[in-house]
């Protein structure tokens, strides 16, 4: 029983830290405005690292438990084989407030961090594995993310 608690507490803990790394250790300002996601990517818009990439085909935000959602679902998927980038980093702090709470008082705390993603930004790069390998693991890590992306591999770009 001691140990299982124990254990439990472990996992919580490393849940925590890794939450805690995708955050950055400061910021310019502690809030952000929301700000605008029209146009194209053009950070980010070409394989660099891997073989096959994750590429977003509609703006959004994506939510640094979004993100680390996806990246369980590629690793998982792989069994800890070949070698995974993650492309993009939540540095956009979004604030919420209290449920019913009456106007003024200034704006809410920070609820969650966030990483702004555009058309076109690979997010997510996987090598040194085989491609239907490759292609079931994105499948799994998109259906994780609020926005809508397809698949790209090297071969396609050529």
């Amino acid at each position: 029983m001691i140990k299982r608690k124990k254990r439990l507490e472990a996992e919580e803990n490393l849940r925590r830290k890794i939450l805690d790394m995708l955050q950055p250790k400061q910021t310019k300002f502690r809030k952000y405005h929301r700000g605008k996601m029209r146009g194209l990517s053009t950070r980010a818009s070409t394989l660099n690292n891997g073989d096959y990439g994750l590429k977003a085909i509609g703006p959004g935000w994506v939510s640094a438990r979004q993100i680390e959602s996806a990246r369980r679902a590629i690793t998982g998927y792989l069994k800890r084989g070949g070698q995974v980038w993650i492309r993009i980093f939540p540095d956009k702090p979004v604030t919420a407030r209290a449920a019913e709470t009456r106007m003024g008082g200034g704006k809410g705390a920070i609820d969650q961090w966030v990483a702004v993603v555009k058309r076109g930004r690979i997010m997510y790069e996987i090598g040194d594995v085989s491609d239907e390998m490759a292609r079931e693991a994105l499948r799994r890590a998109s259906h994780k993310l609020a926005v809508p992306t397809k698949i790209v591999s090297r071969r396609d770009e050529l």
